[in-house]
């Protein structure tokens, strides 16, 4: 069970609808030209990332998921990955956008990179909503980057903090009020 805590917003929901409307033009101008996209989330805290992004794009697209854990109901990553769910369709040749909602560690997206590479699509791009460099103990960066966020946990817009929190609009920062 979490201890309390509060959460303190850090960006709101109207300046996260605005960045993937910019994000999604930018990944058009990219796979302009591709027959289909292949979009794999990663569950579960991609999820209502992955609904805006797709929406927003004005490409045909073929969304699939991919479940990766390295959190469980902790704050700090446990640094070993399990791949709880594969992809239900093949990549091979196909262009892949793997959909991330937050880089931390690294360690989830360069398992899950590798995994997919070794898949051999015609090409594989990552994008993550948000990112944290100063945490960063894998070389590993996604192409793009909706926000860059210091060293807090956060949840909302599908961040969850023991399973909860995932339904708030905006990303917040918890900040631990007593036990």
């Amino acid at each position: 069970m979490p201890q309390d805590y509060t959460i303190e917003q850090m960006i709101s929901a109207k300046r996260i609808s605005a960045r993937i409307e910019e994000l999604a033009r930018e990944i058009e101008a990219t796979y302009a030209g591709t027959d289909k996209l292949v979009v794999v989330g990663l569950l579960r805290g991609s999820f209502v990332f992955i609904a805006d992004l797709v929406r927003e794009l004005d490409l045909p697209v073929e969304v699939d998921f991919l479940e990766a854990s390295s959190y469980g109901d902790a704050m700090e990553s446990s640094r070993e990955v399990r791949i709880l769910k594969d992809l239900r369709g093949e990549i091979g040749g196909r262009d892949v956008l793997v959909v991330e909602d937050i880089v931390d560690t690294g360690h989830t997206l360069h398992h899950v990179t590798n995994l997919l590479r070794s898949r051999s699509p015609a090409r594989l791009e990552t994008i993550a909503l948000l990112d944290k460099p100063t945490r960063r103990e894998v070389d590993v960066r996604a192409t793009w980057t909706g926000f860059e966020i210091p060293d807090a946990f956060v949840v909302g817009y599908g961040i969850d903090y023991a399973q909860r929190n995932r339904n708030l609009p905006f990303i917040g920062a918890v900040q631990i009020t007593g036990g």
